[in-house]
This record gives structure tokens, sequence and C-alpha cells, in this order.
């Protein structure tokens, strides 16, 4: 199972099938787009949330946005709202456009998907994983803890490490490379 379905659970289907019709891609380009992009975004998040300000910043974002709409709906990714909310995501987690274009130009070349569609997609991957996580953390309506969420200050186990790290190793990064090379070869 990859990153992808660990996210999104039973909404990956629906919502790899939404992002083929809004960016005019086969449904098996389309998964391949996500399962390429989602594992760089959710490192991103997840390395944002390891410093305090990002923790705090990721921990805020999850407490007053409304980020689970956008899987309640699917419909609702690709469109102008999921797109201001997905671009400020990324500038949160990459810090600036270079690092997006960078990261589309890389899946592009081990995808073969336009990386001028993976750029524009990149803002819907963001608002996809930061739904998951908020689904997840906000599931039972509380609000999320810093210490759920596995951020800096906290003593591990959060949300986001349980998410990357699929084999419980303690380390996330040989989880993600793992998954970024199955989706892209």
């Amino acid at each position: 199972m990859g990153l992808l379905d660990q996210l999104l659970g039973s909404e990956s289907d629906a919502a790899v099938a939404q992002v083929a019709k809004q960016f005019e891609l086969d449904p098996a380009d389309a998964r391949k787009a996500l399962d390429g992009l989602m594992p760089v975004v959710a490192r991103g998040i997840q390395q944002n949330a390891s410093q305090t300000k990002g923790a705090d910043e990721l921990f805020e974002a999850l407490r007053k946005g409304n980020h689970s709409r956008y899987l309640d709906d699917v419909s609702s990714l690709g469109k102008q709202g999921n797109i201001e909310d997905g671009n400020d995501i990324l500038g949160h987690v990459f810090g600036n456009k270079d690092v997006s274009r960078g990261v589309a130009r890389q899946v592009s070349t081990s995808s073969g998907i336009s990386s001028t569609i993976l750029k524009k997609l990149l803002p819907v991957v963001a608002t996809m994983a930061m739904s998951a996580i908020g689904k997840q953390l906000l599931g039972g309506g509380a609000a999320p803890s810093r210490r759920a969420l596995g951020g800096a200050g906290s003593s591990g186990g959060g949300i986001l490490e349980t998410l990357l790290d699929s084999d419980r190793d303690g380390s996330i990064l040989d989880d993600v490379l793992k998954l970024a090379g199955k989706a892209l070869f």
C-alpha cells in the first residue's frame, strides 16, 4: 500500500478519479502523479513540523482550517479555493516556488508526466495531505495536540511519523524514498 492509500484510505480511488478528470489525465497517470508527489509533500509537512515554528503553524492550520472538506467533497479538488489553500500550504512546507518547481521537474523526469501538469497538481496534493492529516487528528471532533502531530517538542509517535514510517523503524526517510521509488519506476 502506497502513502497515498495510507493517507486517504477509502477516499483514494475517488480522489484519483477526480484528479484524472480535473487534469485530463488517464487514471493510471493520475495515480502515478499522486503517488510521486504525495511522499514529497508529506515529507515536507513532516520536516516543517519537526521545527517548533513549523509545528505551531501546522497545529494552527489544522485547528482553524477546514481542510477535511476537500476529501469530503472530492469534486472541490482543483477548484480555485483548493488551489489557493494548497499554494499557502506549499509556501509553508517548501518555502518558495523554486522548490515546488524542482519537485515537479524531478517527478516529471521519473514518471514521464509533464512538469506543467505536476506543478498545477502540487497544490491539490498539499490540500489532500492536510485534509487526510486533519481527518486523522480531528475525526472525533477534538482539537489536535502538538504531541499528536509528532512535531517539535513532542516525544514522537505523532500522526506524521505514524503515517510516514510504514516499517516502524523510527525513521521515515527510508520509507519516503521507497514509496517515491515505487511510484516513479
